[in-house]
């Protein structure tokens, strides 16, 4: 099980969260990675923690102002990247690019989708991993694995025809153990989530939490 934390643009000690994951991730044998600012890439990648990228351009080397090089991050230390997140829609021809961009850097994609039919989309394009994310539960205190759990097991099967190579994870409301073991049970191999963890007061206590059902 894959737990991607992205820590969008809130209000957190990004380094903090970056080595209380990777405290958690060691000593629980799960993969956790932390998602945050750009501007943070670099330090959050030195505790040690694995790191992605919030998004990356789909634009190479060259006259491209205020774009977010997939080989920058690369060079910081990201080893992947989100793409096509509810808050950072992109079009389909634009994912595909972003796609080639960071498979050229050498960083690993997860492309975000709405619903299954949009994951056999972004599925097309090659990505390491897709992650369904109804965007009315995003932020919300239903998890997608509660509150919608056939969402999840159609965006598996929907996936699985198009490539079986390629991982699902699911997010949108995940924020306790409960919602991990749930998604795990539907078929994803991984969760995305942000405020539960960004938000909280003792991040942490809240990650310990997330991975204790499956560590």
């Amino acid at each position: 099980m894959f737990v991607l934390v992205n820590l969008k643009a809130y209000d957190c000690n990004s380094v903090a969260i970056a080595e209380a994951a990777h405290e958690v991730a060691e000593e629980s044998g799960t993969r956790i990675a932390v998602s945050p600012q750009s501007a943070y890439v670099e330090r959050v990648a030195a505790t040690g923690v694995e790191t992605w990228a919030q998004h990356v351009s789909p634009t190479g080397y060259g006259s491209h102002t205020g774009s977010a090089l997939a080989e920058a991050a690369a060079a910081v230390g990201a080893v992947g990247s989100l793409l096509n997140h509810s808050e950072r829609r992109l079009k389909l021809a634009d994912i595909a690019a972003g796609v080639d961009a960071a498979s050229e850097a050498g960083l690993a994609v997860v492309t975000c989708a709405n619903d299954p039919a949009q994951c056999a989309a972004v599925a097309a394009l090659g990505p390491d991993a897709v992650a369904v994310e109804p965007p009315a539960l995003i932020g919300g205190d239903e998890s997608v694995s509660t509150a919608d759990p056939d969402v999840v097991t159609e965006a598996v099967g929907a996936v699985e025809e198009v490539d079986e190579g390629i991982d699902v994870f699911c997010g949108a409301g995940i924020s306790t153990g409960e919602d991990v073991e749930s998604a795990l049970e539907l078929g994803a191999s991984g969760v995305l989530l942000a405020s539960g963890v960004a938000k909280a007061d003792d991040p942490e206590s809240v990650l310990r939490d997330l991975v204790e059902p499956i560590s």
